[in-house]
């Protein structure tokens, strides 16, 4: 076996160790996902090889700069995008079950019942024509066959674990007579009505202000704890990652560069990407009385990706070998891995190093 398997190899078995939980195979379990757009030469390889594990009451954020791949990988899991102008390998499994497989029926019955999503942003999600009572009762009506009236108790009961304030009159509610956060807890009912053991969350606070991004983010902690969901997280939020990750993992340019525990990567990151992100926190700079710390240059082109490694050109760790060299997996321990060249050398510099 080759050096760079050997590392593939043991980047395989990162996810597995910091999914572990109790044992047992993963409830999600992604292995070399590769997504690209477009049918020409040169198609936009908007996910290239990543590996993700999530545990059964687990949740992982999925962090990193727009146009990383992060909404992408989220929506793959449930094939949400365009199936002729969308080029999927790899493997995504849920469950046990494997999802690029599946036929039409299959991931119908999949969708909802089993992994289901949060939108970022509801208004556009909902149908601004239903009341959010007959939308719940449809998607539960969709799955089992069981009185219309009885789904529309269960509607009212998830109302009501969402915290919905006078949830029986709201369940006759349209989307846009609500309020920014009480549709996202409306979304969020909705997700949960047929009892999912996976549930994708895409941005869902970002267009909340800060006190009900608060609420939001406590919500879903405490769903997770009651319904023992996983979930993975996109956010570009890193406080909001914290908040509600057990663990992190960081994208660029359509990889994972980095993941680990939450305290680890906060503490000690090791890829100069994370690095900078952290550093580049307005609580993290601006606080201390200093300019806040912006990352050079610009994402590289997907349609167009260098040899090596994609944050090579904004890096302040970079030489020759990482312009022309793949960064194989790095076990930095056995719940922390790095895609970097010079990880002995980020481990002796602070995190604004990189910036």
């Amino acid at each position: 076996m080759t050096a760079n398997a050997s590392q593939d190899n043991r980047a395989g078995n990162v996810a597995s160790t910091g999914a572990s939980n109790g044992g047992g195979d993963p409830l999600l379990r992604i292995r070399d996902l590769q997504v690209a757009f477009g049918k020409g030469a040169n198609p936009v390889r908007a996910v290239n090889g990543v590996d993700l594990d999530v545990a059964r009451g687990e949740t992982v954020a999925l962090i990193g700069e727009s146009g990383s791949g992060k909404s992408v990988t989220l929506r793959t899991i449930l094939r949400l995008h365009p199936p002729r102008q969308t080029r999927v390998e790899g493997s995504i499994r849920v469950a046990g079950q494997e999802v690029l497989t599946m036929n039409a029926g299959e991931l119908s019955r999949f969708r909802g019942a089993v992994a289901s999503m949060v939108f970022q942003e509801p208004l556009l999600a909902l149908d601004p024509v239903y009341t959010l009572g007959a939308q719940i009762t449809e998607a539960i009506l969709r799955h089992e066959r069981i009185p219309a009236a009885q789904a529309r108790q269960r509607a009212l009961a998830l109302f009501e674990r969402v915290r919905i304030p006078s949830p029986e009159r709201r369940l006759d509610a349209y989307p846009h007579e609500m309020s920014g956060g009480m549709r996202q807890r409306a979304m969020i009912a909705l997700a949960l009505a047929c009892q999912p053991q996976l549930l994708l969350a895409d941005e869902p606070t970002t267009a909340l202000d800060a006190t009900v991004q608060i609420q939001i983010l406590l919500l879903l902690r405490e769903l997770q704890r009651e319904l023992g969901l996983g979930i993975v997280f996109v956010t570009h939020d890193i406080g909001a990652a914290v908040e509600i990750a057990d663990r992190i993992a960081v994208m660029y340019a359509g990889r994972i560069v980095e993941q680990g525990p939450v305290r680890t990567l906060m503490r000690e990151p090791r890829h100069p990407y994370t690095m900078a992100l952290l550093a580049s926190r307005a609580q993290g700079s601006l606080a201390r009385g200093a300019r806040l710390l912006t990352i050079a240059g610009s994402p590289p082109d997907l349609a167009a990706l260098p040899p090596g490694c994609a944050f090579a050109e904004r890096c302040g760790f970079a030489e020759a070998a990482c312009r022309t060299e793949q960064p194989a997996p790095v076990m930095i321990a056995d719940d922390h891995l790095a895609r970097c060249l010079r990880t002995d050398d980020t481990a002796q510099q602070p995190a604004g190093a990189a910036a």
